[in-house]
């Protein structure tokens, strides 16, 4: 079904304002030399001992790009969580922030979080690791270009108290994107990015970085990175882990035959890739498995929307929308186009993680399933009719209704769903013309409002449902919306909601449950855009060379098994903690 591989994430930038980019090349480094000690302890034959080395595919879409962890979009897979750390992880199944190079942290007032930061560490380098590292790596926010340059919005302030204790003070609390920022901010060192400009911190290429975390950089090609697990790292006697694979390898894409055929050959242990078919290597005797043995496989890692785009009409009424939601048959999607890969998304889109701000009686009120004629119906009350009798609804005004809806050309299991969509959708008698212009043409076109309808999945699992609907209702509609709401939906009441949720503490778990029952209200009454399935967090691993894989049965490891960027803060590195060589 498809001849290239591509991973259903087109990445959100932590700082939650970049746009999702392509690797390639970037500009030679401007940034001052820093010493490169690391040799690349080969065999002879140029390949690192198979028995130590954990070989990884699913992120890298061409040479690796840059080892700059500010350009979390397209540095290479694991620079940040193998060599650069955050001051947290987040514990995806007991949902709470573990502290890592953080000791602690809190709220000492309403506007002021205090951070204890763990003594002892060591930068590569052997330069010791101290409070003016955090406060340098969050000043650098201060530069306009860079991701994370919102936070200075509602930041105010950030001392450096001593060298174990960092003081942030805000304007404004916002609890539960300033959780986001703990987890997901990779700290850099002060004594080498301090003196940096901003060209040289937005695109320097970094290749020699320095970092605290458990693995050094060893070497790069066009077609793969590699790293060196370190034995001095802090984390083995502070957090008690211990990564078991003494190298990783991280493979660049190229095809499905290619990745299938590593796995099988056992030259590859972990594909985060979406591989069509997976659910017959799980079936057969080939010593490959999934997170689950059944459908969906894979856990759920973020959600696919239809994207409608509210400023065109017949896609700025709401009653078309709703209709329109009610003539997708997403059950044909799941199981004709991924094979169960997948599941069918909650009217609302909040992932299963989430289960618990969910609520029910909301979506008994107002939510939507497949249904054929009942679509029919409610374009029909709402003034669309077939009035020159082709079969296909017209707007209201008599004018011919034809949508365009774009996925990105390649994009083989996107391009599938959008013809399964337009093919219920005109059973209803809504006309859907499905387009797969280029990647960057699709990127354009989506930031510009220059489209009807797109596919989009840019808001992934995270520490709170805060994330996916600041991405549905951020306002102002700006010119160009490069990162949120591209479908150009405004409700100020809405806005002021997810406002007020990030203003709500994370341990208010009844006050976040208000907050998102009310959000939930407005979403459903007016389905801004169209949630469709989960998708899934790929992950087809090998057992050939390395065992005790996460899976979601028996006394396994229940972390994912995933390198994606911004997804080792998220329990990717805990599993390489958990690992066994298969011939132990």
């Amino acid at each position: 079904m498809r001849n290239r591989l591509r991973v259903l994430i087109p990445v959100v930038a932590v700082g939650l304002v970049v746009t999702a980019c392509s690797s390639g090349g970037t500009p030679a480094s401007s940034q001052p030399a820093q010493p490169n000690t690391a040799q690349p302890p080969a065999a002879a034959n140029g390949e690192f001992p198979r028995n130590e080395t954990l070989y990884t595919s699913g992120t890298q879409w061409g040479p690796p790009a840059n080892m700059n962890p500010i350009r979390e979009w397209d540095s290479a897979t694991g620079i940040k969580g193998l060599v650069y750390e955050t001051l947290f992880h987040y514990d995806t199944v007991n949902l709470k922030l573990v502290p890592w190079l953080a000791e602690s942290g809190s709220w000492t007032d309403d506007k002021t979080y205090t951070l204890k930061i763990r003594q002892g560490i060591k930068w590569s380098d052997g330069q010791p690791f101290t409070a003016k590292d955090v406060k340098l790596t969050f000043d650098l926010g201060k530069m306009k270009t860079i991701p994370y340059h919102n936070i200075w919005d509602w930041l105010t302030d950030i001392k450096a108290v001593d060298d174990t204790t960092v003081t942030f003070t805000f304007s404004t609390p916002n609890y539960q994107e300033w959780d986001f920022q703990l987890y997901s901010r990779a700290i850099v060192p002060e004594h080498l990015w301090g003196s940096m400009t901003e060209d040289q911190v937005l695109n320097g290429v970094n290749d020699n970085p320095v970092g605290t975390g458990a693995y050094k950089f060893v070497s790069k090609d066009q077609d793969r990175v590699a790293y060196q697990r370190r034995d001095d790292w802090w984390g083995k006697t502070v957090l008690n882990m211990d990564p078991k694979p003494k190298y990783i390898v991280d493979i660049v894409n190229s095809s499905n035959e290619v990745a299938m055929g590593l796995l099988l050959q056992k030259g590859m242990d972990l594909s985060n890739n979406f591989l069509p078919g997976a659910a017959n290597l799980v079936k057969g005797n080939f010593g490959i498995s999934t997170y689950y043995p059944e459908p969906p496989y894979m856990l759920s890692a973020n959600t696919a929307w239809l994207v409608p785009n509210n400023t065109k009409k017949p896609l700025s009424d709401p009653a078309f929308r709703r209709a329109l939601a009610t003539s997708i048959d997403t059950k044909q999607i799941v199981e004709g186009v991924y094979g169960n890969l997948v599941k069918a998304a909650s009217p609302t889109g909040l992932l299963p993680q989430w289960d618990q701000f969910v609520d029910q009686s909301v979506i008994s009120k107002y939510g939507f399933a497949f249904d054929t004629e009942k679509a029919k119906k409610m374009l029909s009350d709402a003034g669309y009719k077939d009035t020159d009798g082709d079969g296909m609804v017209e707007n209201k005004d008599g004018s011919k209704l034809n949508l365009s809806l774009i996925v990105p050309s390649g994009w083989t299991d996107w391009m599938e769903a959008i013809r399964s969509i337009s093919a219920s959708a005109k059973k209803s008698g809504i006309q859907i013309t499905p387009d797969f212009p280029d990647y960057n043409a699709l990127v354009e076109k989506r930031g510009k409002g220059d489209f009807d309808l797109v596919i989009n999945n840019e808001r992934q699992l995270s520490n709170s449902p805060w994330t996916y609907y600041d991405y549905v209702f951020n306002m102002p509609v700006n010119k160009i919306q490069n990162t949120v709401n591209f479908a150009r939906y405004e409700n100020e009441k809405g806005w002021k909601l997810v406002q007020e949720l990030d203003n709500t503490k994370t341990d208010d778990v009844a006050g976040m449950k208000s907050k998102l029952s009310q959000i939930e209200e407005i979403f459903l009454e007016d389905l801004p855009v169209i949630p469709l399935w989960y998708n899934g967090l790929w992950a087809q691993v090998s057992s050939g060379v390395w065992k005790n894989w996460p899976t979601g049965v028996g006394d396994t490891p229940k972390t994912p098994a995933v390198m994606w960027r911004n997804w080792m803060e998220l329990g990717g590195f805990e599993t390489l903690t958990t690992l066994q060589p298969a011939g132990t």
